[in-house]
């Protein structure tokens, strides 16, 4: 983590460090702020559902769409965005998203009721959909310019700044409530938004790095509106029955079957689709990716949020103590990390992470409300080793997989898959978690993220594409 800040600082101080052989350092800094929006405000709402819960008279099944709505938002956002800027380059699409997340941070700090709290972090969303994309593109295009095939320093740099403040979130978030209670958790974003404002408009190419006018590899995008509704629907239709499961919603689950096949249809016949399916039948190493990083998310999540409710609620620690036993989590991700980024063996990351996975799902059913804490001390630490080890993997096997001319959107499509997993999990907490954060809910959940990782451990296993991507040489 030291380094990672002594790379950030070090870009910040030097006006220029372009060459002609070598990735240009200015850019790191604002490709690094920017694309960490999403997970520190993923990550630091989990210790503030309680307190806003209890603020709005509000049970974790209605505070549970907080998660919901910025997840359903990033899931949409992600691929229009990154079809935008593989269309119109990524300096204008990051400068437009960090604004929003301003704007979000702004509105929720004056929410008067969950209902607006919820937009803003729609808003909210959407605003932090942006600089993913943009920062694969931004680092394929000098990837181009200086002919270095795998920048595999600027993608673990990417991925362990991603990593580092998804798991410092929940402390973060303690830290601020305690210091001046929820609202605070929106404000953090103001100041975030204006640092990337800056940074942006200063550092990023207003052309591509190529230093052509325009980019040519793609015609100008356009947004495929019909496509976005049906996908919106049948996310949200299928999210209101796994929220609230039961045998009269069963009309939702209709409606969710019928926007994904008009969604499939939809797709398959547009010439230029929202998410394009097409490229799925082409590319099965691609879509195996895709799977794994739902999977693996789907586990990262549900813990990440359920294991930080019953902290409070089943455990009876404060927000500000469920945030600091979440800290050894984020030792234990950043220091796998460090000593893993630079290796290529995807498969043997994968697998180690699945597998440390199912131990970590496994060690939730010996919690109980009077567990040392100790104990839950190791089940963070065990739960970083696969945030150190999946994330990173995942996006190095996309890098050499996907289509280099749709690299922007193949990246977006990454981040929603990865935030169809998360929705997952937050159906899952809430479904666990109905009438309160309890020990019970927690052990059903763990025996939930158990199977899930299972799944993901065959999935790797079985792909053997992997054997060739990232493999050490003989």
């Amino acid at each position: 983590m030291s380094a990672l800040v002594a790379r950030i600082a070090r870009s910040l101080r030097r006006p220029s460090t372009r060459s002609q052989d070598g990735f240009d350092r200015r850019l790191i800094a604002p490709m690094i702020l920017g694309s960490v929006l999403n997970p520190i405000n993923s990550s630091m709402i989990a210790v503030a559902l309680v307190p806003i819960g209890a603020a709005f008279g509000a049970p974790p099944a209605r505070t549970a769409w907080l998660v919901s709505a910025l997840y359903l938002a990033t899931a949409i956002g992600q691929p229009v965005i990154g079809r935008l800027v593989d269309g119109y380059g990524p300096r204008r699409l990051y400068l437009v998203g960090t604004a929003l997340v301003g704007a979000a941070g702004l509105l929720g700090i004056l929410a008067p009721t969950l209902g607006v709290l919820i937009a803003s972090r729609v808003l909210l969303g959407f605003g932090t959909s942006a600089a993913y994309p943009a920062s694969m593109s931004l680092t394929r295009s000098e990837a181009e310019r200086t002919g270095q095939e795998s920048p595999v320093g600027i993608l673990t740099a990417l991925s362990v700044a991603n990593q580092v403040t998804a798991v410092v979130g929940p402390a973060l978030g303690g830290l601020l409530i305690g210091l001046g209670g929820w609202q605070w958790i929106f404000a953090v974003n103001i100041p975030l938004s204006a640092a990337c404002l800056v940074l942006g408009a200063r550092r990023l190419p207003k052309a591509p790095t190529g230093g052509k006018e325009q980019d040519t590899r793609l015609p100008k995008a356009r947004v495929d509106l019909a496509g976005m509704g049906l996908f919106a629907v049948a996310l949200v239709t299928a999210m209101l029955f796994l929220m609230g499961p039961q045998l009269t919603h069963w009309y939702l689950l209709v409606l969710a079957a019928l926007a994904a096949g008009g969604f499939a249809v939809r797709e398959l016949r547009t010439a230029e689709p929202f998410i394009d399916l097409r490229v799925f039948g082409s590319n099965g190493p691609l879509m195996t990716t895709y799977l794994r990083q739902v999977l693996s998310f789907i586990t990262l999540y549900a813990f990440l949020y359920g294991f930080t409710q019953w902290l409070e609620e089943g455990r009876g620690l404060s927000a500000s103590m469920a945030g600091l036993i979440q800290l050894p989590l984020s030792l234990s991700a950043v220091l796998v990390s460090g000593i893993t980024g630079r290796r290529p063996w995807l498969r043997g990351k994968l697998v180690v992470g699945s597998v440390f996975q199912v131990i970590g799902s496994a060690l939730l059913l010996l919690l109980g409300s009077g567990s040392a804490v100790w104990l839950l001390i190791l089940v963070g630490v065990v739960m970083g080793v696969p945030q150190g080890l999946i994330g990173l993997a995942n996006q190095n096997a996309l890098y050499h997989q996907a289509d280099p001319a749709r690299i922007g959107s193949a990246a977006g499509l990454l981040r929603t898959f990865m935030y169809l997993g998360a929705l997952i999990a937050s159906s899952a907490n809430a479904a666990f978690f109905k009438h309160g954060a309890d020990t019970r809910g927690l052990h059903d959940l763990g025996l939930f993220m158990a199977a899930v990782s299972v799944l993901l451990a065959a999935a790797t296993l079985l792909d053997p594409s992997l054997r060739r991507v990232g493999a050490p040489n003989p």
